[in-house]
């Protein structure tokens, strides 16, 4: 097994790619042109704009493997599936395992390993087309080296009532990079409710995970999606969704960070067509010396769209938080609906948050708005509860949670609600 004792520099991965077996189900060309994107861009640092709040450079500093993967138990599984009614994807180590998978689906949906989908015609004209290997670094790196994943179609008119939950479950014994990656295709009329969870087997080893998901919302399509990373204090992930929206079609996004020593999400929304309507919340809860950085840019390219936004943040200790929003409206979308909001708690005079929403507007018809809030818990309302016989931490407890509740209250999966619900409590004992 390859490992290599010090990664910090674009050269050395590649000297780690170069001794280890990468992936043969990918194209050869396509590949190669992933690997060219990476060395020629190489892992951002802090020079870089768009992580300079994140030291990718300093995580991947010791040895690390491509495959210093364990296998993960049957118990281990069923704890993670926390949803007993829904379609069931399970993605171990970055593979689909079909055998613990849901084998019964409904009319219209077909489940396929990412590997075994190229000669899908469906996936041949969507895979790799949106997410641009020269837009990033670790686009590229996932492109060239992704082990597996899914491959998720909706046929035309087909509406999937019962939600499907892809569990990215990783165990390993060494510090490792995983690099997995899915492809979501909704055809015209479609309906989806997914549910992605990333988790990390209890090990003090490293993880670096490098997740990459493309979801295609074709006309009239309804997709209502959500992300919970839940990685432990020793699991580093980088999660890239990125979208596209055809004509009247509907997308709601909702990403909850309950744990993982560093997560960073870059969600990159194209709004490709009039009459769209979008929507993007997210949570994150930071402590100790997690570090969060929520990247989002919505894309509108056609009139007549309208994308709604709203992420909150509560940090404690000496976590970090980053959120950086970004608003782009072309010449051509006219009549345009943006609106922006992200408001955060700082629960220790140690946590930090830097928070950027940006506008950027060449239509001059449009109604945009965009605003941030960073604050302590509100003293007067402590002391309201606390005259009413409450304790001082029940009381913090209790306007934290209502704090949350805005973007909980999103969430339109019953079972998951009271999921989410119970980590947050965890996470606020």
């Amino acid at each position: 097994m390859e490992t290599l004792a010090k990664i910090s520099t674009t050269e050395n991965i590649l000297k780690l790619i170069e001794g280890s077996a990468v992936p043969s189900w990918m194209g050869i060309a396509q590949q190669r042109s992933a690997l060219d994107a990476f060395s020629l861009v190489g892992i951002p640092n802090r020079k870089s704009e768009e992580y300079k709040y994140v030291n990718i450079e300093l995580l991947l500093k010791g040895n690390f493997s491509l495959s210093g993967f364990d296998k993960i138990t049957n118990q281990q599984l069923e704890t993670a599936a926390f949803l007993k009614d829904a379609i069931l994807i399970v993605v171990e180590n970055g593979v689909y395992n079909k055998t613990h998978s849901s084998s019964s689906l409904p009319k219209g949906l077909e489940i396929v390993d990412i590997s075994e989908a190229s000669s899908n015609t469906i996936f041949q004209e969507h895979f790799a087309k949106y997410a641009a290997i020269n837009s990033d670094p670790f686009i590229a790196l996932n492109t060239a080296l992704a082990l597996g994943g899914v491959f998720v179609h909706v046929a035309k008119n087909a509406v999937i009532e019962t939600p499907i939950h892809i569990i990215h479950l990783s165990s390993i014994s060494e510090n490792t990079i995983l690099n997995y990656r899915n492809l979501i295709v909704l055809e015209e009329n479609a309906q989806l409710t997914l549910i992605e969870s990333y988790e990390k087997i209890d090990s003090s080893a490293k993880l670096f995970g490098n997740a990459l998901t493309e979801i295609v919302v074709a006309a009239s399509a309804i997709v209502d999606h959500y992300k919970i990373q839940d990685e432990g204090d020793s699991g580093n992930l980088i999660s890239t969704t990125q979208v596209i929206q055809k004509k009247q079609s509907n997308f709601s996004t909702h990403v909850f960070t309950l744990s993982g020593l560093m997560v960073r999400n870059n969600l990159t929304i194209v709004l490709d067509d009039q009459h769209i309507e979008t929507q993007l919340n997210g949570l994150y809860i930071t402590n100790g010396n997690q570090v969060v950085d929520n990247h989002t840019l919505v894309d509108h390219r056609k009139p007549n769209c309208n994308s709604t936004e709203l992420y909150k943040g509560i940090i404690e200790d000496k976590s970090s938080a980053t959120f950086n929003g970004k608003i782009y409206v072309r010449k051509d979308a006219q009549k345009t609906n943006a609106f922006q909001s992200n408001k955060n708690i700082l629960l220790s005079d140690d946590g930090t948050i830097n928070t950027k929403p940006q506008l950027e507007i060449y239509a001059d018809d449009v109604k945009c708005s965009h605003g941030t809030s960073t604050g302590k818990l509100d003293e007067d309302k402590i002391f309201y509860l606390r005259a009413r016989g409450i304790s001082e931490a029940s009381a913090k407890k209790l306007l934290m949670h209502a704090f949350a509740s805005e973007v909980v209250d999103t969430v339109k999966v019953e079972a998951l609600k009271e999921y989410i619900e119970a980590n947050i409590s965890k996470r606020f004992e």
